[in-house]
């Protein structure tokens, strides 16, 4: 890369930053991408930090040594999340979104791009003090959520499948009990998909009594692999906690009440806002 003047070399320092999450960076690296003193580099990575911290985009961590560096730990704000989650609570209260059995269109929700990015901003913030080798969720409606966490958190994303494909390989197969319906039903994942003893955060779009959850939590004791942690977008409210397979979790939206006969709906934040809400 051609030597840049100092605003030029901000800009394009940040923008590399934001590309590598939780990627570290040594300060040689920096000084041999622009061309500059080591000096000059961490006077630099001042002002982004300040920037950065101050606005709420994330933190940027250093590491003294010979092997340091820096690192880029994406965040977002509670305050700048739960406008964006209440707005998404009020596009989810529309009444033609009700389906029967209580649950909610969201395919269009989970088309977009920027909620995307944001629901995934949130879920790389609840988590991003975890160790986390992997995603997973279930096919389908997970998957876009799954990748949008895993830009943040830079790592791959594992696919649950409901029927064994071919081009999987070998596979691993459970059966387990929809919390829900109280059906036995079939999960499955690709043996060369996922490496044994992984720390795994499980991603999911909507969660009534766990049961789903539960068993890609039973298909990972399947690989000896330790669950880092379960992000759910919605969170079903009118699941009693016996009934409820699951405690442990992030959630962004909670649907408290659905009333099938007036179409009523309501969706409040979820418990990843439990200090505000």
């Amino acid at each position: 890369m051609k030597k840049l003047k100092r605003s030029a070399r901000l800009v394009e320092m940040t923008q590399y930053l934001l590309a590598r999450p939780h990627t570290l960076i040594s300060l040689t690296a920096f000084a041999d991408r622009y061309q500059s003193a080591k000096s000059s580099i961490s006077e630099d990575l001042a002002i982004i930090k300040e920037v950065f911290e101050g606005e709420g985009i994330g933190d940027l961590h250093t590491l003294a040594g010979a092997a340091g560096g820096v690192r880029f730990i994406p965040r977002c704000s509670k305050d700048f999340a739960l406008e964006k989650i209440k707005e998404m609570c009020r596009q989810l209260e529309q009444p033609d979104r009700l389906l029967p059995g209580g649950y909610l269109y969201m395919t269009d929700l989970l088309g977009q791009p920027a909620l995307l990015q944001e629901a995934g901003q949130m879920f790389a913030t609840a988590f991003a003090d975890r160790e986390i080798d992997a995603i997973m969720t279930v096919e389908t409606k997970g998957i876009p959520l799954a990748y949008a966490t895993s830009l943040y958190l830079n790592v791959p994303v594992v696919i649950v499948r409901r029927d064994h494909k071919v081009t999987e390989g070998s596979v691993v197969s459970i059966n387990y009990v929809s919390g829900s319906t109280k059906r036995i039903q079939t999960m499955s994942l690709a043996r060369r998909a996922l490496r044994e003893q992984s720390r795994v955060l499980i991603i999911d779009d909507f969660m009534k009594a766990g049961g789903t959850v539960q068993g890609m939590i039973d298909l990972l004791h399947e690989f000896r692999a330790v669950v880092a942690g379960v992000g759910v977008f919605v969170e079903s409210g009118e699941i009693d906690n016996e009934e409820r397979l699951l405690h442990d979790y992030v959630s962004l939206a909670r649907l408290t009440e659905v009333d099938l006969k007036t179409r009523q709906i309501t969706v409040q934040p979820g418990n990843f806002f439990k200090e505000e809400s």
